[in-house]
């Protein structure tokens, strides 16, 4: 396995150890990981474990099946449901638009591998097994990189500020922080950052302080999180006060 420099927690190693013994049954072309666990953020219990597997030949039923029959195997391994895997073929992984068989949040469906994503594979990619991501995946321009991200703002995260019984979840309070501050850099400079640095950078887009700081708490474990009366309910209300305006600007500087 290429570590390529990064840190990986002992139970991590062990999950994909067996992930990539259970995948040998596949003849897969090349495995990558992306995301925290690539890019040096990666938080053992709290990160994803963001994986793509490229396989030799279609992807039928039979072979959905069998991947699904993969992963209910590993379900007893305490990391499992952070594992998240797409699965393409050396004949499928050009098109960003084209949408692939995924296992993540515990269930099939399919989605696409987004110019993100193949960017992060570029720049920073973790080649598990097989073969590099530059061998398989076309370069992402800049142009359709920008693009992408003002449309994940503009027409997914924009309208979700709007539905105010999201944002008493952390997933939500998280996601939408840090991807608003990941999209301001990509946007400005064309390059990507961590979540850690996405975070550092918050205060100074003038998200509200309190809310970054218990983002920080929870993910990296400095201290209890915030419990008192009230405090989920004023959460979500500085938040979605903050991405309103702040991704309704960040598009129209763009556009």
């Amino acid at each position: 396995m290429t570590t390529q420099g990064t840190r990986t927690d002992a139970l991590t190693e062990a999950l994909l150890e067996r992930f990539l013994g259970e995948l040998r049954a596949f003849d897969p072309v090349a495995v990558w990981a992306h995301g925290s666990l690539a890019g040096g953020d990666y938080q053992e219990g709290r990160s994803d474990l963001d994986l793509i597997a490229v396989l030799d030949g279609p992807i039928g039923l039979g072979t959905a099946w069998n991947v699904a029959e993969l992963h209910a195997r590993l379900r007893a391994d305490p990391l499992a449901p952070q594992l998240h895997c797409s699965y393409l073929t050396s004949e499928t992984t050009a098109d960003p638009e084209r949408r692939h068989l995924t296992w993540a949040h515990s269930e099939l469906f399919r989605r696409t591998v987004t110019p993100v994503t193949r960017r992060e594979l570029h720049t920073f990619g973790r080649v598990l097994q097989g073969k590099a991501p530059g061998e398989l995946l076309p370069a992402v321009p800049d142009r359709q990189l920008a693009d992408f991200v003002v449309r994940d703002q503009r027409d997914f995260l924009r309208p979700a500020v709007d539905k105010a019984r999201l944002w008493t979840q952390d997933v939500w309070v998280d996601h939408g922080l840090v991807t608003f501050a990941r999209a301001t850099v990509t946007l400005r400079e064309g390059s990507l950052i961590s979540k850690r640095a996405a975070l550092d950078l918050l205060p100074e887009l003038g998200a509200p302080v309190e809310v970054v700081e218990d983002i920080v708490r929870r993910r990296y474990g400095q201290g209890p999180a915030v419990v008192t009366e009230g405090w989920l309910d004023r959460r979500a209300e500085l938040t979605r006060d903050y991405l309103r305006a702040a991704i309704d600007g960040l598009v129209t500087s763009y556009t």
